[in-house]
């Protein structure tokens, strides 16, 4: 892709997940995502029905009338997006990839956390970690990170989602907003996902295609995976060779879920011929 076409993709993501995250999503974030604790700001004369707790009594004494502490919350938090760039997110049946709806996501999420003056972090990670950029703030920022989303080329198309864990926990001393991207095509994260999610507050969003979920019967189909690469001819119309595949996904999804929830982390499901809008929306609602 020529630098003018990406600053061309840029732009168009910029302004369409911009305008979500001023209109819908600001508001929203800064309700459900909180600061670490209340700061002293002033003190200011006492008016009916304040606090009585936060009467500041040296204050109070010196000029003979009542007295309150006013407390601010202390806002700056630090988003960390972590993307999967496997080859699984190389799919999709409907009007767009995994991962161009995976950019425009993190795209909206991360506009939502400059308009709070929030910095934001990437992974992007497969088997390993393959790009790490460290929290920041700003719109050049932003637009660095969605550039990275648009072209990243991974070394690795396959998945270790607690390699990726491991790193946040190790880099970020401080408590993050961390959201994993993926389609949790993956396994052996659980333990993992405990320990990162008693630090820091943790979402899963799930993107996913409605093709994933079984196999349709369209008789004998060449079909490569895109993780591994292998090829191989699969008997569709076999009625097991759909029930065991089906199986097989439905376990690596009730597997995501549970680790998640169970860990205290949130999980979102989002199919990519759905709008992510009113996922996102409805889980910053429930979680407000």
């Amino acid at each position: 892709m020529d630098t003018k076409e990406l600053l061309k993709k840029v732009r168009k993501i910029e302004i369409k997940t911009r305008r979500l995250s001023d209109h819908i999503f600001g508001g929203e974030y800064h309700s459900t995502f909180k600061g670490r604790g209340m700061t002293f700001s002033e003190v200011r004369q006492y008016n009916f029905g304040d606090d009585v707790r936060n009467i500041d009594w040296n204050v109070t004494a010196r000029y003979s009338e009542p007295y309150v502490k006013v407390f601010e919350e202390e806002r700056e938090l630090t988003m960390m997006l972590m993307v999967d760039v496997s080859g699984s997110e190389l799919f999709g049946t409907e009007s767009q990839f995994k991962n161009e709806v995976v950019t425009e996501i993190a795209a909206t999420l991360a506009f939502s956390a400059t308009q709070n003056n929030d910095k934001i972090g990437l992974i992007l990670f497969s088997d390993k970690v393959e790009l790490y950029i460290p929290p920041k703030k700003g719109r050049s920022h932003v637009l660095r990170i969605i550039r990275e989303l648009i072209e990243f080329q991974p070394e690795s198309k396959q998945t270790n989602l607690a390699e990726a864990l491991k790193f946040m926990q190790n880099v970020m001393k401080k408590k993050v907003i961390a959201f994993v991207l993926s389609d949790f095509i993956a396994d052996d994260y659980h333990q993992t996902m405990k320990i990162v999610a008693k630090k820091h507050d943790v979402t899963g969003i799930r993107i996913f295609d409605k093709r994933e979920e079984e196999i349709p019967n369209l008789g004998m189909v060449q079909m490569q995976d895109e993780e591994t690469g292998e090829l191989m001819l699969v008997n569709t119309s076999s009625k097991s060779v759909r029930k065991n595949y089906s199986k097989f996904y439905h376990e690596k999804v009730k597997y995501y879920k549970e680790s998640f929830t169970k860990s205290g982390a949130g999980a979102i499901d989002c199919r990519v011929d759905e709008s992510y809008v009113k996922k996102l929306l409805g889980y910053f609602k429930h979680r407000a």
